[in-house]
């Protein structure tokens, strides 16, 4: 089914999780190793790639070559300060990418036994890999369609990051969907008790607080519709960064008491940091004092250490402090008071922090809710808004106003204050369009950029050239017509630029053109409200002028209308359609590669497995010891010895081929041992079967000599027949019988079960067919000719001439109806 694939990806700093839109509702998707979180982790071996769970499993055994953290890394640059601080808590070597990108962030790492550098959306492209094949696997059909989840706090940049690494994959994003918005999605498409669209909204606040950062958002809710009313955020607290503080704290404790210092010792500062990230989650739970052992840390040292609520809570408060300023300045931006608030829900994992839900507590004035699974409330709502935008599923009605969280200016003439404009303010609603209305004679730049302090060094969303402008027939500027747009994925652009030609007479020309000239060589743009992508121009009031000074001049002379699309030279964030392709190749080569491997390693554990396998059923005497001569046994036990030193030694990585050659010949030796076990099991119940249809055959034949009035159509001949048949299968059996008592249980059977159901199936078919013979039809006596006799069934249901001449013609005309099959169809 198509609506399988209708699936939505939570894509976080930490862990990744699936969700599906199925016919029963939203459910999220198990991966390989039945958890519901795929870490955000991608390592590379000698031989494949390693993904998800197996790849945080083997972090501390492989770290140069397992990478994490890589979602901060997205859509930024190298001497990007961002990106230098969280390369000093990365294990792994980040440096310059290459040619190509200069600039570019560079992950270097150890595969296939060479040296490879990777970009981060490269690497986010493996991970959605991972993520799509869990999906497939889950659903077992293809997917293709998606909604992926982005910090609401995400730029221009990052967003296309994401869209590349998409690409990449072979993905294709319906929607990059803010996480606070698919949070607030999730809690209110399933509300029944919401209130009417023309009664006052129900004000829901949601505050998320993850792995790494925090993000506070304030919604409306109405029946059928939510609207987004402001979101404000920290992109650089979440719950790791407790955990260092933690793991800070610890090493200093261990410096002075153990001489160890984990800091210096990136393996050993690993360890710290997942057992904190425990205590942690302990502490959350109980407020009295909790220990915290490492077996073996540093230089064969034990360590202990131990640590209250309170003094977790003394070591963050600065943390604490930064979480009451962003929620107190979404409370100042959503314009709410708290009696307007009707509820506080929390998401993300480090939400559950007792200090985190106090401060809540504190500017909200409500108790935290928890209605929503904290966890997977995110992959729900994109699941939900996939299923939504896809034609193969039906979703109830639900109308979702998302905001643009940055102020968006275009600038054309930078020298003159006039040349810019700040086209969407902040927490405008998206996805949205606007045209713009220039005069030029000849080509002319615009430059879009954040008009306020982004969480990101470039503020730059990109510049357009528009070309091909010329100048009218009279010389004079011509009218260009530009549309900016913020699209579904949060994405700013210049999306279309035509050039409007109008041909009028010359008194008519220069009334237009006085009408005009107050614009400043900008039309302050009738506004494009999206309705289902459909635009609706709204013009204004010069404009609307405008329109009166036409029609006075349309009642002098007609005027006609030509607009030409004007070619765009957009330079944004992303990379070429050339290097995606490229990127994509190498993707499928690595994919194809995974799969190579994957089926080598499985050939090997096959052959490893059946060498334990026969050894300990020939060696056990209540399997396959009977089945086979003492001395037959010592030779195929070395045998296996040495296939399993064989393994652990050279054997270790040869190619599937060779591991598949040496099954079939152990399988040559083990299987007929196997079988002669089977056979003896199972043999004396395909006998007794045999035996038992031979009593019924026998049973039948009396009964016909006795006369049974059942079987008086019966031929003698035919039951002579089946007496041969029954004596040469009651020989058959007993000479069988004879062979099997003296043939020894090491030896192959002289019959099989096989042979003994051929035989019991050959004397079925002979007696059945006897047996089941149906008795000859009697024809009813045939009554005489009268003038009473009742219409025959030929003439009942067919009538006669006459009769068809008095039905009426739409009877006569009228097809067979097949409703009920169209209504199938």
């Amino acid at each position: 089914m198509a609506a399988m694939s209708v699936i939505g990806i939570d894509f976080g700093n930490e862990s990744c999780y699936v969700a599906v839109a199925r016919a029963g509702g939203i459910e999220t998707i198990a991966n390989d190793y039945s958890l519901r979180a795929t870490p955000s982790c991608v390592a590379f071996s000698g031989r494949n790639r390693i993904l998800g769970v197996a790849a945080k499993n083997q972090m501390v055994t492989n770290m140069k070559n397992t990478i994490h953290g890589f979602k901060r890394l997205l859509g930024r640059k190298l001497n990007d300060p961002h990106v230098q601080n969280e390369a000093r808590s990365l294990p792994f070597n980040i440096s310059s990418y290459s040619d190509k990108a200069p600039q570019g962030i560079g992950i270097k790492v150890k595969y296939m036994g060479e040296d490879y550098t990777f970009n981060p959306e490269q690497i986010t492209a493996m991970l959605l890999t991972k993520l799509k094949d869990i999906s497939e696997q889950a659903l077992k059909t293809k997917v293709n369609d998606c909604v992926i989840s982005v910090p609401s706090y995400f730029t221009n940049a990052e967003r296309k990051a994401l869209l590349d690494a998409a690409h990449i994959t072979g993905l294709n994003v319906l929607r990059l969907m803010n996480e606070t918005t698919a949070t607030a999605l999730s809690y209110g498409i399933y509300k029944q008790d919401l209130p009417n669209p023309d009664e006052k909204p129900r004000n829901v606040i949601f505050v998320d607080c993850g792995h790494s950062s925090l993000q506070v958002s304030a919604c409306a809710f109405n029946k059928g519709k939510l609207k987004m009313l402001a979101c404000s955020s920290d992109p650089n607290l979440g719950g790791r960064d407790i955990d260092k503080i933690l793991a800070d704290h610890f090493s200093i404790d261990f410096s002075a008491r153990y001489k160890i210092d984990p800091r210096g010792n990136a393996r050993a500062y690993l360890r710290l940091l997942a057992e904190v990230e425990k205590l942690k989650k302990q502490m959350s739970a109980n407020s009295t004092t909790l220990p915290m052992n490492i077996e073996c840390f540093m230089e064969d040292k034990d360590v202990h250490g131990e640590m209250k609520r309170v003094d977790m809570e003394g070591l963050c408060a600065h943390l604490f402090h930064r979480v009451e300023i962003t929620l107190r300045k979404c409370l100042e931006d959503s314009k709410l008071r708290p009696d307007e608030i009707y509820a506080v829900e929390i998401v993300g994992g480090s939400s559950r922090i007792p200090a985190i839900k106090h401060l809540i507590e504190v500017v909200f004035g409500k108790s935290p809710s928890t209605t929503l699974n904290q966890d997977e409330a995110v992959a729900r709502g994109c699941a939900l808004q996939c299923a939504m935008l896809s034609p193969a599923v039906r979703v109830r009605d639900f109308s979702i106003t998302d905001i643009q969280n940055y102020p968006v200016k275009l600038i054309w003439d930078p020298h003159n204050h006039d040349g810019e404009m700040e086209v969407f303010p902040q927490f405008h609603p998206m996805p949205f369009s606007k045209m713009l209305t220039f005069y030029r004679k000849e080509d002319f730049e615009i430059k879009a950029y954040y008009n306020c302090d982004v969480p990101h060094t470039d503020k730059d969303i990109g510049h357009f050239i528009i070309k091909d402008v010329r100048p009218t027939a009279e010389g004079e500027s011509s009218k260009i017509k530009v549309k900016v747009r913020i699209n579904l994925h949060g994405i700013v652009s210049v999306v279309s630029a035509v050039l409007v030609e109008k041909k009028d007479n010359v008194e008519a020309e220069e009334t237009q053109m006085e009408t005009e000239s107050g614009s400043n060589d900008q039309d302050s743009a009738p506004d494009q409200i999206n309705r289902e992508n459909g635009d609706v121009q709204q013009p204004n009031e010069e404009e609307e002028k405008n329109d009166k000074v036409d029609k006075k001049d349309v009642k002098k002379k007609k005027s006609t209308t030509k607009t030409l699309e004007l070619p765009i030279d957009a330079y944004m964030h992303g990379f070429t359609q050339t290097l995606l392709n490229d990127y994509y190749e190498l993707e499928c080569k690595m994919i194809a590669n995974d799969k190579q491997e994957k089926e080598r390693v499985d050939a090997r554990n096959a052959l490893e497995e059946y060498v334990y396998d026969l050894r300990g059923k020939i060696s056990s005497s209540e399997e396959l010891s009977s089945y086979v001569l003492p001395q037959d046994k010592t030779k195929i036990i070395s045998e296996l010895d040495n296939m399993e030193s064989w393994l652990y030694e050279e054997g270790e990585d040869c190619s599937r081929q060779v591991y598949v050659e040496k099954f079939n010949a152990l399988k040559q030796i083990g299987e007929p041992i196997k079988k002669r076990k089977m056979e003896n099991e199972n043999r004396p119940l395909a006998m007794e079967e045999f035996a038992h249809y031979l009593q019924l055959s026998h049973k039948f034949v009396e009964q016909y000599k006795a006369g049974d009035e059942k079987y008086n159509h019966i031929a003698p001949s035919d039951v002579s027949k089946v007496e041969e048949d029954m004596m040469a299968a009651s020989k058959w059996l007993d000479e069988k019988r004879n062979l099997l008592r003296n043939c020894p249980l090491t030896v192959d059977p002289p019959v099989t079960i096989d042979q003994i159901r051929a035989e019991k199936k050959r004397l079925e078919q002979s007696v059945t067919s006897v047996m089941n013979k149906p008795k000859p039809k009697i024809e009813p006596p045939v009554e005489p000719a009268g003038d009473n006799k009742a219409p025959s069934k030929s003439q009942t249901e067919h009538p006669s001439s006459d009769q068809q001449q008095q039905q009426t013609p739409s009877e006569q005309q009228q097809p067979p109806t097949h409703q009920e099959k169209m209504d199938v169809e």
